[in-house]
């Protein structure tokens, strides 16, 4: 049995006989489950080994969904960036691996899903005859019985589950171009299943984007075109092309470069950079731009306007809501650092972001003239926000609650550099976490906050107490304990957080204080207790700073917090190319919070206070 195929259109169709999904780029495969289940790609190979996250995840709930085998699925294998777009290198990366220890740190770093979208076999029987709105209804009973997400959530640790399904097409396609996802995928709602069927009853509506390149090279032996960008001064290659092409513009193309161009070999002439065009894509891969096409010439460019920076934007065009201004200001001109790319990080850092953001009362700093410049601290939101944006009114304040990626580019847009969040959301008044607050006299003494991280670390571990850590940003670092919802009051983390630190201060007192008066402080780390309380805030992970470097609030692994580390690692390019080597330090933040043990620490302090 192999996949049905899609068919590939420029416009979606409309009307009531269609429902709509979200595209995603990865590897579609079979989930057969006999016995034992197995993951087959189109061409019949077999991915356990590749996709063990997937296996274990059927083999956790093997028992309850015993009764339902046999079961065939039909479905996408997808790392997921968000809720509407898969990262298809690292999918495709771990479909080249071999190695089960390779593999298995890989699972480690950036664990997979399996996205269902049909059911093809139900307790053995084919079902592939019936409409795929009665195979959905199925499939939907059948996950909720086995408590499997019927709905997309890139954070959520279900390895497997179902693909959300719409009968607006434009409320999805505004969802995926804004997460800058793959594209759609319409279904006629009475159209059955045929294996290895290329249909019109299900077709593909891509979200391309559009590219500027320099023509730099042709190809006679596969008469491919190369493409080019300036990238720091220096001509990058992006793409390799030749589909797309009129016949017309293809002799044209060739003319010029074996009049014009130079020689390099029997095979391959090269131009100087004057030819600009415009090409199709759908992503870029670090390296190349993917599933490229020829759109059109591109005459009112100079070959210097292809550049890098201007690639990046076209790879992530901003929302359409969006009224940016002033794109080429000047932000962080230590590090060179235009609004443009400010705004290009956030739209990078919006699924880390986010999920600190959303639902808190916010407060930013704005830097409404860069840094270092004037500033000021916002917490009512403005008279002239847009009607996407959200607020929540609490102690007479209009507060912003910055809960998607269009709230967060217009924040950037108003140079809001800072982001900061109270401990708890607006659905309860006690806090979600408890966050220490290391702050060394100055970045020179950082060993300081380094060697109070590692001994908090070991009183958290002695007490078995999940902790994460970050840096501040400036000068420090803060360390994070989830702590189930609605449970414990400001009160309760107290008597925590004085005793931890109390004790800190007793064990090496030339090192740390908890004077709150600088003076005072004797060029120690100030261990600061006192801000982990109702009303307070603390800088969001991922919020940048708006310090010189703009140096960013970066989550880190208990491991690099060591001699090594030192705050100047974590400016906005380093984040974003350390999030696409290793996994968010933060991904399993609300995972596996112990109610009870937290309790118990607190009934153990509470009754030494008595005595």
């Amino acid at each position: 049995m192999k996949p049905m195929l899609l068919t590939g259109v420029d416009e979606i169709p409309l009307g009531k006989d269609w429902i709509y999904e979200t595209k995603y780029d990865g590897f579609r495969c079979l989930l057969e489950w006999e016995s034992e289940p197995i993951l087959k790609s189109r061409n019949g190979k077999v991915l356990n080994n590749m996709f063990p996250e997937i296996i274990s995840f059927c083999y956790e709930i093997h028992e309850q969904i015993k009764p339902y085998l046999p079961l065939t699925l039909d479905g996408e294998l997808v790392y997921l960036i968000n809720n509407w777009k898969s990262n298809f290198s690292i999918v495709q990366l771990r479909g080249r691996m071999s190695n089960q220890d390779v593999i298995s740190t890989h699972v480690q770093q950036f664990p997979c899903h399996y996205v269902v979208f049909d059911l093809l076999k139900y307790k053995g029987e084919s079902v592939t005859s019936l409409p795929i709105t009665k195979r959905k209804q199925t499939l939907d009973k059948l996950f909720q019985k086995m408590k499997i997400p019927i709905t997309i959530n890139y954070e959520d640790k279900h390895r497997v589950q179902a693909i959300d399904t719409f009968q607006d097409s434009e409320r999805l396609w505004n969802n995926i171009e804004v997460s800058n996802g793959e594209g759609i995928v319409a279904k006629r709602k009475t159209s059955n299943w045929e294996s290895n069927t290329r249909t019109v009853n299900w077709v593909k509506i891509k979200n391309w984007r559009y590219v500027s390149v320099i023509l730099i090279k042709y190809d006679k032996s596969n008469g491919y075109f190369h493409g080019a960008v300036y990238h720091n001064d220096e001509l990058t290659e992006v793409v390799t092309l030749r589909h797309g092409l009129k016949e017309e513009e293809l002799h044209t193309l060739i003319a010029l470069f074996q009049s014009n161009g130079t020689k390099l070999s029997e095979n391959i002439w090269e131009l100087e950079p004057s030819i600009c065009v415009d090409i199709v894509c759908i992503d870029f891969d670090g390296k190349h731009l993917r599933e490229p096409r020829f759109h059109a010439f591109n005459f009112e460019i100079e070959a210097f306007d292809c550049n890098w920076q201007k690639m990046q934007r076209q790879l992530f065009p901003l929302p359409e809501v969006l009224q940016i201004t002033h794109p080429e200001k000047s932000v962080w001109p230590a590090s060179d650092i235009q609004k443009d790319d400010y705004l290009l990080y956030l739209q990078n850092i919006t699924p880390y972001i986010l999920p600190f953001l959303r639902e808190r009362l916010l407060t930013v700093i704005r830097f409404p003239h860069g840094v270092p410049g004037e500033s000021f601290y916002q917490k009512n939101s403005p008279d002239y926000i847009p009607d996407y944006i959200t607020t929540k009114r609490s102690d007479d304040i209009d507060y912003i609650l910055c809960n998607d990626v269009e709230s967060l580019l217009w924040l950037g847009n108003q140079l809001a550099l800072e982001f900061h969040i109270p401990f708890q959301t607006i659905q309860t008044n006690k806090p979600t976490e408890i966050v220490f607050d290391l702050d060394p006299p100055s970045v020179k003494e950082f060993s300081l906050a380094v060697e109070a991280a590692i001994r908090m670390k070991a009183i958290f571990d002695q007490f078995e107490l999940q902790s994460f850590v970050k840096t501040s940003g400036g000068k420090g670092l803060q360390i994070y304990i989830p702590l189930p919802f609605d449970t414990y009051s400001y009160e309760d983390t107290r008597v925590f957080t004085e005793f931890v630190c109390q004790f800190l201060c007793e064990q090496v007192p030339q090192w740390f204080t908890i004077e709150r008066l600088k003076k005072n402080r004797e060029n120690k780390l100030y261990l600061d207790y006192i801000q982990h309380a109702e009303g307070k805030t603390i800088i969001a992970p991922y919020s940048t700073r708006g310090n010189d470097l703009g140096l960013v609030a970066t989550p880190l692994n208990w491991e690099e917090v060591n001699s090594s580390l030192k705050p100047d690692m974590f400016s906005i390019p380093n984040v974003l190319e350390r999030l696409k080597k290793q996994a968010n330090p933060f991904r399993d933040f609300r995972e596996n919070i112990d109610e009870k043990k937290f309790g118990a620490v607190l009934d153990q302090l509470k009754g030494l206070m008595k005595k």
